[in-house]
């Protein structure tokens, strides 16, 4: 059998990410587009189709529809004032300049968002012809044709709900905060120098851009719930994943608190330990319950299925009980130590704070609780923001039972 060349090993390897995805979704619909164009305008080159088709069809249902709609506002608004133009004053240096401006102005009274451009542009295509009203009407009917088979390839294939490589980056990022804590909770009770602690330092705070990278998958894969008929309740999808990443990232700026007490002790204590043989092996035992509690959390709010939630849960208030045993031994230890040598006793007062913290936004309960309040909110935000919308799911919503048999 052949050796297949890397990069093709690569693309197929990658044929399920959004951007190979999106990539031939595209190519397809804007082709599609171009054919269409041709058989229902007379047009030799309708080339104005397939780019709109190629900047309507986007990764996800939603986004596809916004900007569609967007799109062809934007180029019936800069259609109209050209045509208005076109009636009053010819092309010169001045009537373009008042073009370009009025267009811009129509485009922000239009909401043509990220298309205000193309309003401009559209309106000089057009002004700078002889037959305006003609040029008009073709530029018109070339992005409907283009925005029309962009709508009608996403209703036909459907594109992938984002939901697994959001999820696979919230575990990635879950997997980088647990290696972080079993770093910090090696051998406490030996000489830590400063650099070593330094550098765990610098690892905490690197979870920072962690942070952005999955807070743009999530952003994707909200966008793929939306809309999206594959998806039974894409609400509280978007809720479960959102509030994860909500505590995961507040559990980071706590990470990095740690990490600067830690090495504000190493500063302190360069020829001796950071704790003594009993305290260290009690917090090496609490750092590694506190890292167990971020993975379980972690595999908790992916959980696809009611069965695994509910084991994941399980082993999650484990942890957390472990962890806060673990906490309540290192602070016993910590107090009979301040009272007879009571050096540094701030940076220790401080570490059990921050732990108390992790244990704390890690909590079962209070994860329950943060769940429903969003719930909530999201469902007043929809009621204030569409009042006869939401009195119409409403009314004619199954009743939970049918719901959850179907």
């Amino acid at each position: 059998m052949p050796d297949v060349p890397a990069p093709v090993a690569q693309l197929v390897r990658r044929r399920r990410e959004p951007a190979v995805v999106q990539a031939l979704r595209a190519t397809a619909a804007a082709t599609l587009s171009y054919v269409a164009a041709l058989w229902l305008l007379e047009t030799k080159a309708p080339l104005l189709a397939p780019l709109t088709a190629l900047l309507v069809v986007q990764v996800t249902l939603y986004a596809t529809i916004t900007s569609g709609i967007t799109r062809v506002n934007s180029v019936v608004a800069g259609v109209t004032v050209a045509v208005l133009f076109s009636s009053l004053v010819g092309l010169s240096w001045w009537s373009l300049g008042l073009l370009i401006l009025t267009s811009l102005a129509v485009g922000h009274l239009v909401r043509a968002g990220d298309f205000i451009n193309e309003v401009a542009i559209s309106a000089m295509l057009v002004l700078g012809v002889a037959q305006a009203t003609d040029l008009a009407l073709a530029r018109v009917l070339e992005t409907l044709i283009g925005a029309a088979v962009g709508f009608l390839f996403n209703f036909l294939f459907v594109p992938p709900v984002w939901v697994q490589p959001a999820e696979e980056a919230l575990l990635d990022l879950a997997g980088r905060m647990r290696r972080l804590l079993l770093h910090l909770g090696e051998s406490p009770g030996a000489h830590t120098p400063v650099h070593r602690a330094a550098a765990r330092l610098q690892e905490a705070r690197r979870l920072d851009n962690d942070i952005a990278l999955v807070d743009r998958a999530l952003v994707q894969a909200e966008e793929s719930l939306r809309l999206n008929p594959r998806v039974k309740e894409p609400l509280l999808s978007r809720v479960v994943l959102r509030t994860g990443l909500d505590t995961l990232e507040i559990c980071t700026s706590v990470l990095r608190s740690v990490s600067r007490t830690l090495t504000d002790l190493a500063t302190h204590r360069q020829d001796e330990p950071l704790f003594p043989p009993d305290v260290a092996e009690a917090l090496e035992k609490l750092f590694g319950h506190l890292a167990e509690t971020v993975r379980n959390f972690a595999v908790l709010v992916t959980s696809p299925s009611s069965g695994s939630s509910e084991e994941a849960e399980e082993r999650l208030a484990r942890e957390l009980e472990a962890g806060r045993a673990g906490r309540e031994k290192v602070a016993h230890l910590l107090l009979g130590r301040v009272k007879r040598h009571p050096r540094q006793w701030h940076l220790q007062g401080a570490l059990l704070a921050e732990i108390d913290r992790l244990l704390d936004e890690l909590d079962v309960e209070k994860r329950s609780t943060r769940l429903a309040e969003e719930l909530d909110r999201y469902t007043r935000e929809e009621r204030d923001r569409h009042p006869m919308l939401y009195e119409l799911r409403r009314r004619f919503r199954l009743p939970r039972s049918r719901r959850r048999r179907r």
